[in-house]
């Protein structure tokens, strides 16, 4: 006999169900701003105003946003996080790297330049998943890699320099799943990038790295050396489009637009300190009511590295979080299965700017009654 599907009542459930870590929810407000400029903005050309102001007001937003130190410049370019490891590969260490990875994409980063054949070998300082890693000085490195957020297992760490680093050494820090839902000061990074797929609620398909001034001199001094740099990968040129209000290659229109509409959506409410308020008390709902729960957990023990952007919630042995993660989605509340590498019993779970505290608050009370039914 096949078995009677649970349905959640409706008082139970969130306003929006969706609760992805990328591509995260996009605000039904911004694709209605989409559609009214459709016929004037979609499918035209990338190098007129039409889409040069939207590039312009993105950059802008973002400017304003995170309170952009002097110097500091916004640059965008084509591909995503995967494509910019290798434009910092290319463009941005000299020789010598080290990494602190304490998930999949730190890791990813770090394997990208260690199989970069002119460069020489990093060092790696590996946490185990749910803790983190960090960085040290080290005499001869040039570049430091960290990430802010871990989007694998909800672990986030302080955005700061390498006490001690030689002179001129750049840190380098992947803000994919933080930038916008976490605190930052850019004077601590000099390469703070990310995609518009996570805080910025819209699609993927470009990257967004904030420099300091010693980075862009970085790329520069690389570039005149003579190093081969693909014109894909060639941050200088990124630089130099990105002054120009536009990408090397045609962007996504759309994405563009929504990551726009994001950003001035977010600098309506009170810009960054708004936004990490309302991601801290999404989390607090979340991590709350796990503690609380005899049968859940925050799979990261130490408060202090817990995300507030995304959350990981282990169960307990008898518990089977896929079997609530089916029922969720069977209720329209989708995309809280774990990060598939990390094999865990447990959900995962998006808290950006985007996504309601009350609808966190609803989807524990949904989660209760799966529970309560399994």
């Amino acid at each position: 006999m096949a078995e009677t599907p649970i349905t959640i009542p409706a008082e139970l459930l969130p306003v929006d169900g969706r609760f992805c870590c990328g591509p995260s929810k996009v605000r039904p407000q911004a694709v209605e701003a989409l559609s009214a400029v459709s016929s004037s903005f979609l499918g035209t050309s990338h190098r007129q105003k039409t889409v040069k102001n939207q590039v312009a007001r993105f950059r802008q937003g973002l400017a304003d946003f995170f309170g952009l130190p002097e110097g500091y410049e916004v640059i965008i370019g084509n591909g995503g996080t995967t494509a910019f490891w290798e434009v910092a590969a290319f463009s941005l260490i000299k020789d010598r790297a080290q990494f602190a990875t304490f998930g999949e994409f730190g890791a990813k980063f770090a394997k990208a330049v260690k199989d970069a054949p002119f460069l020489g070998a990093p060092t790696v300082h590996k946490g185990e998943p749910g803790s983190a890693a960090f960085l040290t000085a080290e005499a001869g490195v040039d570049a430091y890699g960290i990430t802010q957020n871990e989007t694998s297992t909800g672990v986030a760490v302080p955005v700061q320099r390498v006490a001690g680093a030689d002179q001129g050494a750049l840190i380098l820090h992947d803000a994919t799943s933080a930038a916008g839902g976490l605190d930052v000061d850019l004077t601590q990074s000099d390469v703070y990038y990310f995609a518009p797929q996570k805080c910025f609620a819209s699609d993927g398909g470009l990257w967004i790295a904030i420099l300091s001034p010693a980075a862009i001199a970085r790329a520069e001094e690389i570039k005149a050396g003579g190093r081969y740099i693909p014109a894909f990968l060639d941050l200088v040129t990124a630089i130099e489009n990105s002054r120009l209000e536009q990408t090397l290659n045609t962007p996504a229109l759309a994405t563009v637009f929504l990551a726009a509409e994001q950003t001035d959506w977010m600098n309506a409410q009170g810009g960054l300190s708004w936004a990490a308020q309302r991601t801290a008390e999404s989390a607090e709902i979340l991590y709350r009511w796990a503690e609380k729960s005899p049968v859940a957990t925050p799979f990261v023990t130490d408060p202090g590295l817990r995300s507030n952007v995304v959350a990981t919630i282990d169960f307990a042995e008898g518990v089977d979080a896929a079997a609530i993660a089916k029922t969720l989605r069977a209720n329209g509340l989708v995309d809280t299965e774990p990060y598939r590498k990390l094999g865990r019993n447990q959900l995962r779970v998006a808290l950006y700017p985007a996504i309601d505290p009350s609808d966190v608050q609803a989807l524990t009370a949904s989660i209760d009654y799966v529970i309560e039914q399994l």
